[in-house]
């Protein structure tokens, strides 16, 4: 049953790309852009991709990918999402989800959210919905 538990960062990532990527409601205006599927896990972490907001304002489909939420880095036993917009609501909902979350003393503020296990993975997503529903929420 051990046998079941998937600690490989960049296979949580990927895992979590492919939530992403299904989107659907608040999820919808993501995208996944900047992937580097040679990643390779480090103890500081790798980026494996952004994740950014794809507006399609003015309807045609164009999406705009300059609008930052979030970056995934992969370690060796778990990726590391760190979350640019909205980086407070992003952190309740990811601790409200159970996640080991840690803000950072950064200009602007940034959130950590750990996801430790590939089962993690569907609960980081209500932290990308808050982020995205919080909107620029800057100071």
């Amino acid at each position: 049953m051990a046998d079941d538990r998937t600690a490989d960062g960049v296979r949580i990532a990927q895992l979590l790309a492919s939530e992403l990527a299904a989107g659907g409601g608040a999820l919808g205006p993501l995208a996944v852009t900047d992937a580097d599927p040679d990643a390779e896990p480090t103890a500081d972490g790798a980026l494996a991709y952004r994740v950014v907001t794809a507006e399609a304002s003015g309807g045609g489909g164009s999406e705009r990918e300059d609008d930052p939420l979030a970056a995934v880095y992969v370690h060796p036993d778990r990726a590391r999402v760190e979350f640019v917009a909205a980086p407070d609501a992003a952190a309740r909902a990811a601790e409200e989800a159970g996640l080991r979350v840690r803000p950072t003393a950064t200009r602007p503020p940034r959130t950590l959210v750990f996801v430790e296990d590939g089962a993690e993975v569907k609960r980081v997503l209500p932290a990308f919905a808050a982020a995205v529903e919080g909107g620029d929420g800057e100071e």
